[in-house]
């Protein structure tokens, strides 16, 4: 039978594979698609049962309003779903004004959704409110990689490079449950003779494989790096020859490091020293060589200070502009790449343009037919915009993303958009937040909609409708159409993605993030589009960055000075443990949409907290007994693990799960001041039998 090819709807590998249709009693089912190159057939368990989540026992279809007589949400015809959410928005604008009115986005968008939601929230409403929910998974990296190159691609080369490097750091991910596909490149790099260090305060699946793993305390891998290029400079391992031609500004980034030495740096993260230095050797030795950071020094409330000391690593060792080097970020979201650089970010525009810059908005005016003094300038940032909830920010139009479970001290947060005065969410399915809203629009899946997506490499990938959606669910483009009709803007939002997707390509044009060159034909033909691609640019784009010049005014990298400061909250005689959060292997982001899934409930069903032997004695628990963590913020009660695997003055909980288990119920919503990305990572706590 036919297949479609296709792309998995979770994370930012964006596997591909093929989708066979139901036939009689034979439901949906994935097929193994061995010619992509990103995952060549491999898929992890999430990507296999994908189409359970197409079941109509799931998932939503048909609107919902909630009724004054019954306070509940209750069915109801798309003419008066769409009519209500217009009415809402528009009777907020009048009586408190544009920004009154926010719209929540998430890394989950196609970048034609992405696109759309910007301009709507921009066009239709004349709101600056707007952000999503990648602003909580790699914003640190991409403010990082601004500063130093220029220009923010996750990965500035193609994954299939990583096992041709002679050192990969690997810096707080665990790829073996997060992305367990992308490990064969680890196991590759391995077998060509390079290594891998691993740098997590767990021995996770993926320290496991390491040649070195390195277990700092949460919240000091800011020092770590600083006290490796502190031993860089001190054996004479720098290149000064990379240094002197493609950089500027290593005199400061030198001085700073000279300030922590190994011995302070070991005080700092629990790391010995002779560890330290056989890092450096590890990493130095061979010609080459890579860091990967993912979210464990990025959701931190220095988070971007941080990979800034990684990407100097490289810089001061030339490991970065050449083959088989550099510094990238495992981006996680779906389409967390796309769905910042089109929009729906709080400070940029489509083609990753600065919302500031002048020409920028000029152009994107131009493009959307509109003044460009009528664009509002940049809003709040994600936390800052849902802490605004039911304050200066009234109503709030929700797409493809769960606060209720995902955002820090998420107890405010449920609270604040309880107290909104009106609320409106499309969703695949009733999410703990769409449970709380005023109106629920059922939208499309992956597999019944076209769009792009672009993953951690700067791939930009084509999912083909594959399925008719059942009857009662709409696509947010049709969303969008419907309500930018109902307040008076009768074009600009087109129904059809590819039609969407030819106007992006006009805004992106010249922007560094530039898709102009991008035809859904070329997607298809070439596997993918690296971007930039300006039009004119022979497929399949922009394949690996930097190698000739970074993206700056003057072709040269950027150092950029740090120095090791303490996380917002430190243990004390209250709260004497750290906690950190994470994802399990069988579990998505906030569950949403996994926890719905059978199969992978039955591997994993529930929160957990995991702790060390040392602890456990201490506190007299055993395995599965019910523990209470408590940090200034709330309490989470979950069922112990206890495993040597962890450090005996950390806590590990993963964040999937809602109500008395919600590990974010603890975290600690401190923001970086560059990022604004809140502090996930680290947060003290107590723990008791509970």
């Amino acid at each position: 039978m036919h297949t479609t090819a296709t792309h998995c709807p979770y994370c930012a590998l964006q596997c591909g594979m093929n989708l066979r249709p139901a036939t009689g009693e034979t439901p949906v089912e994935v097929v193994e698609r061995e010619d992509f190159p990103v995952n060549r057939g491999a898929l992890c368990g999430k990507g296999r049962t994908a189409p359970a989540l197409l079941s109509s026992r799931v998932r939503l279809t048909e609107p919902l309003v909630r009724t004054h007589a019954t306070g509940r949400l209750e069915p109801a015809t798309w003419e008066e779903a769409l009519d209500a959410v217009a009415e809402g928005l528009t009777r907020t604008r009048r009586t408190h004004g544009p920004d009154a009115v926010g719209v929540f986005g998430g890394g989950g968008l196609t970048n034609e959704k992405a696109y759309a939601l910007g301009k709507f929230a921009r066009v239709a409403l004349g709101t600056s409110q707007i952000d999503y929910n990648g602003r909580f998974c790699m914003s640190s990296a991409a403010a990082a990689h601004q500063r130093a190159f220029g220009l923010d691609r996750g990965l500035p080369f193609p994954l299939e490079d990583i096992p041709r490097t002679g050192c990969v750091i690997l810096v707080g991910s665990n790829l073996a449950e997060t992305m367990p596909p992308a490990l064969r490149y680890l196991t590759e790099l391995k077998e060509n003779g390079g290594t891998l260090i691993v740098i997590d305060p767990r021995r996770t699946r993926t320290a496991a494989q390491a040649d070195l793993h390195l277990a700092p305390r949460p919240g000091t891998d800011l020092a770590l790096a600083l006290g490796l290029l502190h031993l860089v400079v001190a054996e004479g391992r720098t290149d000064e020859e990379f240094i002197a031609t493609r950089t500027t500004g290593w005199p400061e980034v030198r001085a700073a490091a000279m300030a922590h030495w190994p011995e302070h740096v070991e005080r700092i993260t629990g790391v010995p020293v002779p560890r330290l230095r056989q890092a450096v050797e590890m990493f130095c030795t061979p010609d080459s060589g890579m860091v990967l950071t993912a979210r464990g020094p990025e959701q931190q409330s220095k988070g971007t200070d941080t990979v800034s000391a990684w990407i100097n690593l490289c810089l001061a060792t030339g490991r970065a502009g050449r083959p088989h080097s550099g510094y990238g970020c495992l981006t996680g979201q779906g389409n967390g790449q796309g769905g910042r650089e089109h929009g729906q970010k709080a400070d940029q525009l489509p083609g990753y343009r600065k919302l500031t810059d002048p020409a920028a908005r000029a152009h994107v005016a131009a493009v959307w037919g509109v003044d460009p003094d009528s664009l509002p300038g940049p809003g709040r940032s994600a936390y800052e915009l849902l802490d605004a909830l039911g304050g200066d920010v009234r109503a709030l139009l929700l797409m493809g993303s769960n606060p209720v479970v995902s955002a820090p001290h998420a107890s405010r947060i449920e609270d604040r958009i309880r107290s909104l005065d009106f609320l409106a969410v499309a969703d695949v399915v009733l999410s703990e937040t769409a449970a709380l809203a005023d109106v629920v629009l059922p939208v499309t899946q992956w597999a019944e909609e076209t769009g792009t997506t672009t993953n951690l490499e700067g791939r930009v990938l084509l999912r083909r409708q594959a399925l008719t959606p059942p009857p009662g669910v709409r696509s947010d483009l049709q969303v969008l159409h419907g309500l930018a009709a109902r307040l008076g803007v009768d074009k600009g939002f087109p129904e059809a993605p590819e039609e969407v997707f030819e106007e992006l390509r006009r805004a992106s044009a010249g922007g560094p993030a530039d898709y102009s060159g991008i035809s859904y034909g070329a997607i298809e033909e070439h596997q993918g589009i690296f971007w930039p691609c300006p039009d004119g640019t022979p497929a399949p784009g922009t394949r690996r960055l930097f190698l000739d010049r970074f993206a700056t005014d003057d072709g040269r990298a950027r150092f950029i000075p740090v120095s090791h400061r303490e996380s917002a909250e430190l243990p004390d005689a209250d709260y004497p443990l750290l906690l950190t959060t994470g994802r399990v292997v069988s579990q998505y982001q906030s569950g949403a949409q996994t926890r719905r899934v059978d199969e992978l409930n039955a591997a994993a069903p529930g929160a957990f907290v995991e702790l060390h032997p040392r602890l456990a004695a201490r506190l007299g628990a055993a395995e599965g007994s019910p523990l209470a963590v408590t940090s200034r913020r709330g309490r989470a009660v979950a069922p112990a693990r206890i495993t040597d695997t962890i450090r005996p003055d950390t806590v590990f909980m993963p964040f999937h799960w809602p109500g008395a288990a919600r590990a974010n119920t603890l975290t600690n919503p401190a923001l970086d001041p560059i990022s604004r990305m809140p502090e996930f990572k680290t947060c003290a706590v107590r723990v008791e039998l509970a």
